[in-house]
């Protein structure tokens, strides 16, 4: 079959309100370009036709000059929006541009009202391209995207290397949210002003969910204010509830609540002498210097990580001594509360990652291992 006859080169993707920005900029480069911002009152898109340039050089121009243009998409083909018919001209497309020996996807967005979803449309174009050039299908990191854009009863269709997509998680690339379960965050509650200590303990929940830590330990030393407390531990709930309902909408794996507990600092600490325990405090060493140290208790041991953060009050100094580490992440800038376990937490992740594969691996750690770890517990 013969592929019809384009009426645009380019789609192009902008931010909401940025369309006749986009349109101007080109306008301003080729006078003769007929240039469509939000077609069909879709906002978000402007569609292109070359004028007195080639379409290579307003690619090379939009590029260069055009900051707003989120995303450039070459027209190669277009179609009549109905799958069967999508279908027949991405497969012939392919042909042209898709190695036997290449994987692919197709990417379809779908904008108006029609009898059929995105999903219909990549179930039988995919087939169709897959039969057409042999290649397999890779849904995840493909040599190729079969890019099907729909805007109303019009299809356009291209063909773009893999690279085109920004991927969170690229080859190599390994998530690092299943360290998160074994740490404890130890969590001093903050006292003050009504309003501050809600909006503080709000924040902390949000922080502590977006990692998935194993659990929150709000910790007092001593007797304290059974209101402020009370307080602060109801809007810590809220903030965790309210990030965790927004990670359970919008991640495709399972997500899980992080439990909050409440007990004294000093018998906490007490209770869990055999496990690993972190202060972070200015007192301490930089983290860089005892990145070895923190492979050899985190990732080379399988028991709970307690990690402590003060408030207002910093944390008992006579607790310095029973903790395996003390550690300052930021020499010199005193941590606002509400944002110290997740700066610590994103320090050891830092620290951390590339050392997971010789973990994983079983190769032999750096570290000075556990037992000469025993001599970092008198910081007094």
């Amino acid at each position: 079959m013969c592929l019809h006859e384009k009426s645009f080169d380019l789609l192009i993707k902008t931010g909401l309100g940025f369309e006749k920005i986009v349109a101007s900029r080109i306008k301003e480069y080729d006078e003769k370009a007929t240039v469509i911002p939000c077609p069909r009152n879709f906002k978000g898109l402007v569609l292109v036709k070359h004028g007195e340039h080639s379409v290579n050089e307003l690619i090379d121009y939009i590029e260069n000059n055009v900051v707003e243009a989120d995303k450039i998409i070459p027209i190669l083909a277009e179609s009549v929006a109905e799958p069967q018919k999508i279908a027949e001209t991405a497969a012939e497309l392919s042909k042209k541009h898709i190695k036997s020996s290449e994987s692919f996807a197709v990417r379809t967005t779908r904008r108006g009202r029609h009898g059929f979803t995105s999903i219909d449309v990549n179930i039988v174009v995919g087939d169709y391209v897959r039969r057409a050039t042999g290649a397999s299908v890779n849904l995840k990191h493909p040599d190729k995207i079969v890019l099907v854009e729909i805007i109303q009863d019009k299809a356009y269709i291209s063909v773009l290397p893999g690279s085109f997509e920004y991927h969170k998680l690229s080859p190599g690339k390994k998530p690092i949210y299943g360290i998160f379960k074994r740490f404890s965050i130890i969590q001093m509650p903050y006292f003050g002003p009504k309003d501050a200590v809600r909006n503080m303990g709000r924040r902390i929940g949000r922080e502590v969910q977006n990692f998935e830590v194993g659990e929150l330990v709000i910790a007092p030393a001593g007797i304290v204010d059974a209101v402020q407390l009370a307080e602060f531990i109801l809007s810590v709930e809220e903030g965790i509830r309210s990030r965790y309902e927004i990670q359970r909408r919008s991640y495709h794996r399972k997500t899980r609540k992080v439990p909050i507990r409440v007990q004294d600092i000093h018998q906490l600490v007490r209770d869990r002498a055999d496990e690993v325990i972190i202060v972070f405090e200015p007192e301490g060493k930089y983290i860089l210097d005892v990145a070895d140290e923190l492979e050899e208790l985190i990732l080379r041991s399988k028991k709970r990580v307690n990690l402590l953060f003060g408030s207002r009050e910093g944390i008992p100094l006579g607790i310095y001594r029973f903790a395996d580490l003390v550690i300052d992440i930021a020499p010199g800038i005193t941590l606002s509360t509400d944002y110290a376990a997740a700066a610590g937490l994103i320090a050891l992740a830092t620290v951390l990652y590339n050392r997971l594969d010789r973990i994983e691996s079983g190769a032999p750690g750096s570290g000075e291992g556990r037992k000469t770890l025993a001599d970092n517990r008198d910081h007094s």
